[in-house]
């Protein structure tokens, strides 16, 4: 529709997690980092944030930051009680002919040292963790955190979940599983500078090097999303097309302000 207009291969504000499109800021670069390290490390790492920030984005650039060294296992609907978690863990590692919780678990420990022989880390990846529902499901994630070798674990944890996870975390009752984790990083929005270097990157990524947007714009943009990606794309995206419907070669902070009174 307006890409043509705008000189862009695609529309570079989509709601989708698309890891081409990860801003690498101070906060998104130094989370990555993080990321990374643990999943090297094969540690239980977690990552929390507020709704919209770009953590399911994270998850989608570090997996697509693995190389044939890693074998990663990604869980997005946790909602599973503790056995429907064992057989989606298990699923996800390419095994589905055990049916009791015991030889679920031996099937895991089994496919994880295979795994290991051949030289392969592998990364269990739960987003929207924090819509685990018990504290029964988290005991059997810190119990798979069992099956290791006298030097080294068998497989790497990264939980990723909005804020009230880290407090639930932080309740007595998982403590247990609070003392494995190795590291952990609280994502929240961009400033008003890295709000503009957001929308100027995504739009680079998505063919355009020149301005589009001038600075009342990329104001107007911070104050109405609060510098929450997620909300950022929506008014970005929505100013594209109003600003190609009125024939403007610029999207300025007037119809920025139009598009957010709309979704007032």
């Amino acid at each position: 529709m307006y890409e043509e207009f705008y000189g862009l291969r695609e529309k570079p504000f989509t709601k989708t997690p698309d890891p081409r499109f990860l801003y690498q800021g101070r906060k998104h670069a130094e989370a990555l980092a993080r990321l990374q390290l643990a999943v090297e490390e094969q540690d239980i790492v977690l990552l929390t944030g507020d709704i919209g920030c770009g953590k399911t984005t994270l998850s989608r650039a570090l997996i697509d930051g693995f190389d044939g060294r890693y074998h990663p296992a990604l869980i997005i609907n946790p909602r599973l009680s503790p056995i429907q978690l064992l057989q989606t863990v298990a699923l996800r590692l390419g095994i589905d002919e055990e049916h009791t919780r015991h030889g679920i678990l031996e099937g895991i420990n089994k496919k994880l040292y295979e795994l290991y022989e051949e030289g392969k880390r592998t990364v269990l990846i739960i987003d929207e963790a924090q819509l685990i529902p018990g504290k029964e499901t988290f005991e059997e994630i810190r119990l798979l955190t069992n099956f290791q070798l006298d030097d080294r674990n068998l497989l790497a944890v990264v939980l990723i979940g909005q804020t009230e996870l880290k407090a639930r975390l932080a309740k007595r009752p998982y403590r247990a599983l609070r003392q494995r984790i190795g590291m952990q990083y609280h994502l929240g929005p961009l400033d008003e500078q890295e709000t503009a270097e957001y929308v100027a990157h995504r739009l680079a990524v998505a063919g355009r090097e020149a301005p589009l947007f001038d600075d009342e714009a990329h104001a107007a943009l911070y104050y109405y999303s609060d510098g929450i990606p997620r909300l950022i794309n929506v008014l970005a995206g929505n100013a594209l097309l109003e600003g190609f419907g009125r024939g403007a070669a610029t999207i300025t902070g007037e119809i920025v302000e139009n598009v957010a009174e709309e979704f007032r």
